[in-house]
């Protein structure tokens, strides 16, 4: 990325976390600032999987394993060191960076459907160890005690307000970095490697070294998203690293769009839409969740992102032969 399509992307950036820092100005509704917190950190969390799915090639049944490391990892030293948060948060990244980097260096080896389900027993030897150390994690029941979270810059992350404000800004700042990699040489050699990575090897490119750079980057942005969804709950919960969360990301990127950057946030927003209402509407979520994510699956084929960017074209082209 070159320096004026690096600023015109940081002034976006800066526009978008404006609007958003202002919103609980407008609005006092609890409901808001919770969605606004829950979407920062599932796009984060999204949006790091599609550089795996989407960018990378490799498609992934695990990235929850980062979600949960981040969480407990940053719940854990809060909870033992009580540290200034901005130094647990970088030190809970750098632990789901180092987790990150021994997974990744077995599993980029393997291809795809070897890789996917190495990543998914990957995630599931975590879960088990979180289940089974009750004496660190709690168990079955998340790390107890609540998160201590002290002020710092002039925020107390015991604010919703405060912790709202502090969650877009991790959210915006994340987004714009994962932005800056993936339109950097280091993203579109990621993209030979997905595309053609036999002529990668025959240019004198490390395949293997550029999928794990990869894959630890993508595991330090999902521990971010962890991160975040703990100050939430002020805790961890195994249901963080379960099957089940990887799913859902899964499901957000295809909802929004595989391989497009703003569609993995896309599909964030409209999964939580979809949660909260479907759960407020009827008993039976799952069923009516499964028969939304099958209609985008038929609809959709190539994600909301990709038929809202086509059927902008088709508009546009319709005015100019006009």
């Amino acid at each position: 990325m070159n320096t004026s399509s690096f600023t015109k992307e940081a002034s976006i950036a800066a526009i978008t976390l404006t609007i958003l820092v202002l919103i609980p100005f407008f609005s006092d509704s609890s409901a808001v600032v919770d969605f606004g917190i829950r979407l920062a950190a599932f796009a984060i969390f999204a949006t790091s999987l599609n550089m795996l799915i989407g960018f990378g090639g490799m498609v992934s049944f695990g990235h929850a394993l980062y979600f949960g490391a981040g969480a407990y990892s940053f719940g854990l030293i809060m909870q033992h060191f009580a540290l200034p948060i901005p130094i647990a948060f970088l030190l809970a990244v750098g632990f789901c960076a180092v987790v990150a980097t021994v997974v990744g260096a077995i599993c980029v080896r393997l291809k795809e459907i070897y890789f996917a389900f190495l990543t998914l027993a990957f995630q599931m030897l975590f879960h088990s160890i979180i289940v089974s150390w009750t004496s660190l994690t709690g168990g079955d029941q998340g790390l107890m005690g609540g998160l201590p979270r002290p002020p710092f810059f002039g925020l107390n992350l015991v604010n919703p307000t405060d912790l709202y404000w502090f969650s877009v800004f991790v959210g915006v700042v994340a987004l714009l970095l994962m932005r800056y990699i993936l339109q950097s040489p280091f993203g579109y050699t990621l993209r030979m490697v997905r595309d053609n990575p036999d002529r990668a090897k025959f240019l004198g490119i490390n395949v293997w070294r550029i999928k794990l750079y990869a894959f630890v980057l993508a595991g330090s942005f999902g521990g971010m998203g962890g991160i975040i969804m703990a100050l939430l709950v002020s805790g961890a919960f195994p249901d963080f690293t379960y099957w089940t969360m990887s799913g859902e990301a899964v499901f957000m990127v295809l909802m929004g769009g595989v391989g497009t950057f703003i569609g993995p946030v896309l599909g964030a927003a409209l999964l939580l839409v979809f949660n909260d209402v479907i759960t407020r509407v009827t008993e039976h979520h799952g069923l009516a969740l499964g028969a939304i994510i099958l209609l985008f699956a038929l609809v959709f084929k190539h994600g909301i992102t990709d038929f809202i960017v086509q059927g902008w074209q088709r508009l546009t082209s319709k005015k100019v032969e006009s």
